[in-house]
């Protein structure tokens, strides 16, 4: 017998089994649109961090997204709302993914230079699993002189290791210097290899630049590049 929805409500124990069956294929129904709605607002993040790495905020098109994503542009900002909100969250997402890879190290209780080592390489493989994303941020520093740069949440990160750097200086790890400008010089040994590739790649066409040996490579050198450079017994 199947009851109306009120006492069916009322009394859950007199729903047959077909009320059940209808139930759980609902239930089935609704966790499959979340995981193709996260799937697809994924795809759209994806393809559009290549489009604004390309072209920064002003010029990049919507329209572009959606043709390289197979949606519709009204998919776009249904699930985004407009460009700005789309711009927005493909700067945080990626942060956030180094945030919480970041926010997994127990920096604070590793000796000042093997903290640093972890911090280089948690810091290359972020760029090499976001390429584009380094070209986003030299867009916004450029485009919109850091207008969204906010948003991003790197500055817990960044002055984490600004005060692993001053801890180093305090044990005598390290030599006297300007732990600001040890961090900015850091940042900038890591990223430069990703965001000028597209430049450098004309210089050494022959060189393989994303291998995993030479990834490794460049990690190490990194590394050896930093530590050598303040150091106190270098």
């Amino acid at each position: 017998m199947r009851w109306s929805l009120g006492w069916a409500g009322r009394y859950p124990e007199w729903v047959d089994w077909r009320d059940e069956a209808t139930l759980a294929t609902k239930g089935q129904s609704s966790v499959r649109q979340t995981r193709d709605a996260e799937a697809t607002k994924a795809e759209i993040l994806a393809a559009a961090e290549e489009e604004f790495a390309r072209f920064g905020f002003a010029g990049a098109k919507t329209d572009a997204i959606a043709a390289r994503t197979g949606v519709t542009k009204a998919m776009i900002y249904y699930y985004f709302g407009s460009k700005d909100e789309l711009y927005k969250a493909v700067l945080e997402r990626p942060a956030a993914d180094f945030a919480n890879a970041f926010g997994d190290l127990d920096l604070e209780h590793l000796p000042p230079e093997e903290a640093l080592k972890t911090v280089i390489r948690v810091a290359i493989a972020h760029e090499m699993s976001h390429p584009y994303y380094g070209r986003i941020l030299l867009h916004e520093a450029m485009e919109n002189q850091g207008k969204y740069f906010h948003l991003t949440g790197w500055d817990n990160p960044i002055n984490r290791v600004v005060a692993l750097v001053e801890r180093g200086i305090e044990d005598g790890r390290f030599r006297p210097v300007d732990p600001w400008l040890v961090v900015n010089h850091t940042m900038g040994i890591c990223t430069f290899y990703f965001n000028a590739q597209p430049n450098m790649r004309n210089v050494r066409p022959e060189f393989e630049w994303f291998t995993p040996e030479a990834i490794e490579r460049f990690t190490e050198s990194a590394i050896a590049l930093v530590l050598a450079g303040i150091k106190a017994d270098a």
